[in-house]
């Protein structure tokens, strides 16, 4: 049996390493945390979301960053101090630009895929996830808005998603706790929200149970391959431990690029930050006036989820600025706000605010393959869709990763004809 060891134990590297198990590898998962899903799968905003699958690489999200560079409560906030990596990804960010309609038709079809993975796999191994199948609405302010959103809707439906235009009357009829004006929204019934944190932790107990080795507290020093085989040198709690694996495949969130290097290959992920709060519902006014359909804000970035009877997930924004992960009193202030100007009978006197770094890859496609080396393989770089994409990534990985060391399993999905993305 073909030994595969899997870096990072986010929802990437859990949803992998179950992929390769049920292909029959002997897995054995490293992440440097105590527990799964503590970074960036910890409490994201919530959405299973193919309605927005729209890729960043387009001239207004240029102009916008630009006009917002010096407002710090900004959704898109960009520190203009210079670097290398920074520059590089812009770089290839609009050097990706003429992709914008392949890349997001691409996505549409991938996030409808995984849908249909994550579901199968949470129903098998029976995880409770706060799933809720009440569909997003996107809504918008303004005519110029709206409008864009139609032209997103053309792309979205040539990748199989049905989103429809709705009139602000039917925009209360979804969401009746909704307070605001607006020009009008789409509704993407089909989509969902659910809790990744608690998905994540759910399937790597399932991975456990079909034999994957979790190791945790495992801090990963070193990686190398000859071609062959890989080796990771660890840090846990003994001293440093050099393992030998058959294959390697990397999933480590925004510490992938780094990862990349060492094994001769060029990841250019960058870490964009982005925030969000969690508001607990404590008495039943909160309760009764929260929203239970997910929700959208084109103006704001922000986005919904409500999490079971007693949580509202509110997350949004994109910061440029590095490793930096601290949580920002003025980043966190115009969720709280929002939260009081669109549901005013909602308590925010109980919030839980939180910060994580979304791996992006310039042209907002994830790296999902082989690298240089035959038995090293890349599952990164999912952006702001990590939630809403995993479960297929995992599976196109699963299936390179069984072709090129020799196992006999295939699956329908390889067959569709769909790509893994470089």
């Amino acid at each position: 049996m073909k030994k595969i060891a899997v870096i990072g134990g986010g929802i990437t590297g859990i949803t992998t390493a179950y992929a390769l198990a049920k292909r029959g590898f002997a897995v054995t998962l490293l992440e440097k945390h105590r527990y799964a899903a503590m970074e960036t799968s910890f409490a994201n905003g919530g959405q299973l979301s193919a309605s927005n699958a729209e890729v960043w690489n387009h001239w207004s999200t240029i102009l916008k960053g630009i006009k917002w560079m010096l407002k710090s409560d900004a959704p898109l906030l960009v520190n203009p101090k210079p670097s290398w990596h920074k520059l590089s990804w812009f770089a290839e960010f609009i050097g990706s630009i003429p992709q914008y309609r392949q890349n997001t038709i691409e996505t549409a079809r991938m996030a409808i895929a995984a849908r249909e993975h994550l579901f199968a796999w949470a129903e098998d191994e029976g995880i409770d996830f706060d799933l809720k199948n009440a569909g997003i609405l996107h809504i918008y302010r303004d005519k110029a808005g709206f409008e864009h959103a139609g032209k997103v809707s053309t792309l979205l439906a040539q990748g199989g998603l049905p989103r429809r235009s709705v009139t602000p009357d039917e925009m209360r009829a979804i969401e009746p706790t909704l307070a605001g004006q607006y020009y009008g929204g789409y509704y993407t019934e089909c989509d969902s929200t659910g809790d990744i944190h608690m998905f994540t932790n759910g399937l790597a107990a399932a991975a456990i149970r079909l034999g994957v080795d979790c190791r945790y507290d495992q801090d990963v020093k070193a990686v190398a391959t000859d071609g062959k085989g890989a080796s990771v040198t660890v840090a846990a709690s003994g001293g440093e431990e050099r393992l030998q694996f058959d294959g390697i495949v990397v999933c480590a969130g925004t510490a992938s690029r780094a990862l990349a290097a060492q094994l001769g290959d060029r990841v250019n992920i960058y870490p964009v930050k982005g925030y969000s709060i969690t508001v607990n519902l404590n008495d039943e006014t909160s309760r009764a006036a929260a929203p239970t359909v997910s929700l959208l804000d084109d103006e704001t970035k922000l986005v919904t989820s409500r999490l079971g009877d007693s949580r509202l997930r509110v997350a949004g924004t994109a910061e440029f600025n590095g490793y930096n992960r601290d949580i920002r009193a003025d980043r966190i202030r115009p969720l709280v706000d929002w939260v009081a100007e669109c549901f005013p009978g909602v308590s925010t006197q109980s919030v839980v605010p939180w910060a994580g770094l979304r791996p992006m890859m310039p042209n907002m496609m994830p790296k999902v393959g082989r690298g240089s080396s035959p038995c090293v393989f890349y599952n990164t770089g999912h952006g702001h869709l990590g939630w809403t994409l995993c479960a297929i990534t995992a599976d196109m990985l699963g299936d390179v990763v069984s072709e090129s060391m020799g196992s006999a399993r295939s699956s329908t999905t390889a067959a569709s004809g769909q790509p893994a993305h470089a």
